[in-house]
C-alpha cells in the first residue's frame, strides 16, 4: 500500500497526452491548447472611439464654447474613417474608426447639435476617449500559451484575435464500467427485492466531462467473472481509459482487477493509504489505462476527485502540479484526531467562508455527498483541531 502522494506521482508518470488535433472554436471549450494561440490582427485594428460623441481636434477646443462643422458620421466597421480639418468634427459612435486629424472624442452629453453644427460647451477632463490601434494586443501576440485550458473568457480572446480554430490536445476517451449484482437503473430499484439504484455512473460521467474527458460508454455488469472479462475486452479495445466502480475490495465477488488479467494487466498500485478510497487501484491493460474505484458512492467520488481528475487532466495535455487547487481555510467546528491513513473529510463552506465538516462521513453516504463543497486534508496521525484552526481544503 502506497501513500496518496506516491499514488499521484505514479499517475503523473503514466499519464501522457494523446496527440493533437485542430478544432473550431465552437467545440474548443474545455480543451487544452497544444500550440499557443497567436493573434492574426491588431486589437483594436485601428484607432477607434470609446464613446458615442464627436471626433474633433483638441486645438479647436482651447476656447469654449465653440461651434464646429459636422462633416460626416462614422459607425463601427466603417472602412473609410475620413479626415477632419480645422473647424470640423465628425459624429462618431463607439467602436467606429477615428478620422485622420482628430485626436479626441467629445462625449455627446457635452455637445448641442444644430443641423450640421456641433456646439461644444465643455469637455470632460484630459481623457481622449480613443482606443489606440493595438493597445489591447498586437498582431503576432501570444494570446494564450500552450497548455492553457480554454474556458469562456479564453474563447473571447481567441476569437478577438481573428482565429477560427486552434490546435488542441486530444480528449481522453473513457469507458465506465460499474459492477454489482444488486444494481438497478434509477427508478426501478423499488420494484425489485434487494435492488439498489446504480447512482455512481451518472456522477462519474458528469465529473469526467468536467475534468476534460469524453465518456464513450457506460456498462453495468453483474459479478460474473466471464461477463466481466467480456466487458473488459470491449472497453480496452477502443478507449484511452477505463474507469471501474466497484469490485475493488477483497470479497469473493470482487473481480475488478481479475477481469483485466487476461489482457495482461500491469498494476501500478493496488491500494492507497487514504480514507475514504483505500481499495483504489491503477494500472494498464494492453495500451489502455485502467483505474478502479471503490463501489461506495462517497468513496468513489472522493477518490475520483483526488486521483481521476489529475489523471484526465494530464492525459488531456494540462501540465503543472497534479493538484493546484488546495487552499487554506479555517474550521468552524472541531475535528477529532486522525488515524493512520491520510483522511479526506467532506465539508462545506459556511456563510462567513469558514469550513464545517458534514455530519455523515460514511463512505456510502449520498445525501451528505451532495451537501459537501470541499475536502479537508488530514495527514496520518494528525492531532485534534479546535474551532478556528487552520486547515487545507480542495474544492470538491
Amino acid at each position: 500500500m502506497i501513500s496518496f502522494d506516491q499514488a499521484l506521482e505514479k499517475i503523473t508518470m503514466a499519464a501522457k497526452p494523446l496527440g493533437t488535433e485542430t478544432v473550431p472554436l465552437s467545440v474548443a471549450h474545455g480543451r487544452v491548447l497544444a500550440q499557443s494561440a497567436i493573434s492574426a490582427i491588431d486589437a483594436p485594428p485601428a484607432d477607434v472611439s470609446a464613446m458615442d460623441g464627436y471626433a474633433a481636434r483638441s486645438t479647436d477646443l482651447v476656447n469654449l464654447p465653440v461651434t464646429l462643422e459636422i462633416i460626416r458620421e462614422n459607425f463601427a466597421g466603417a472602412a473609410d474613417a475620413g479626415t477632419v480639418s480645422a473647424g470640423q468634427c465628425a459624429r462618431i459612435f463607439t467602436g467606429a474608426p477615428v478620422p485622420e486629424g482628430a485626436d479626441c472624442i467629445v462625449i455627446q452629453e457635452n455637445v448641442e447639435r444644430c443641423s450640421d453644427k456641433a456646439i461644444i460647451h465643455e469637455i470632460s477632463g484630459p481623457e481622449t476617449h480613443i482606443r489606440m490601434q493595438g493597445t489591447d494586443f498586437a498582431k503576432g501576440t501570444a494570446l494564450l500559451r500552450s497548455g492553457t485550458r480554454i474556458g469562456p473568457r479564453q474563447l473571447v480572446a481567441i476569437a478577438g484575435g481573428d482565429l477560427a480554430e486552434v490546435e488542441c490536445f486530444a480528449v481522453p476517451k473513457v469507458h465506465i464500467i460499474v459492477t454489482g449484482d444488486e444494481l438497478c437503473d434509477p427508478g426501478t430499484a423499488h420494484s425489485r427485492r434487494g435492488g439498489i439504484p446504480e447512482s455512481i455512473s451518472a456522477g462519474l460521467a458528469a465529473a469526467i466531462t468536467q475534468w476534460g474527458g469524453r465518456v464513450s460508454a457506460i456498462s453495468r455488469v453483474s459479478d460474473d467473472i466471464e461477463l466481466m472479462e467480456q466487458a473488459a475486452r470491449q472497453a480496452v479495445s477502443d478507449n484511452d481509459l477505463v474507469v471501474v466502480a466497484g469490485g475493488a475490495s477483497v470479497g469473493e465477488r470482487d473481480h475488478a482487477k481479475a477481469m483485466f488479467e487476461p489482457l495482461g494487466l500491469e498494476l501500478l498500485f493496488a491500494k492507497v493509504a487514504m480514507k475514504p478510497g483505500k481499495p483504489v487501484w491503477f494500472g494498464r491493460a494492453r495500451n489502455t489505462l485502467v483505474m478502479g474505484l471503490p463501489g461506495n458512492p462517497t468513496s468513489a467520488m472522493v477518490t475520483a476527485r483526488l486521483l481521476l481528475s489529475p489523471l484526465l487532466q494530464r492525459m488531456g495535455g494540462e501540465a503543472g502540479p497534479a493538484h493546484n487547487g488546495w487552499m487554506p481555510r479555517k474550521l468552524a467546528a472541531p475535528l477529532p484526531a486522525n488515524g493512520s491513513r491520510e483522511c479526506f473529510v467532506r465539508g462545506a463552506f459556511t456563510e462567513t467562508g469558514t469550513v464545517i465538516p458534514v455530519t455523515n462521513q460514511s463512505s456510502g453516504a449520498q445525501l451528505a455527498l451532495a451537501e459537501a463543497d470541499l475536502l479537508i486534508r488530514r495527514l496520518p496521525h494528525a492531532e485534534p483541531l479546535a474551532e478556528g484552526s487552520a486547515i487545507t481544503i480542495l474544492p470538491f
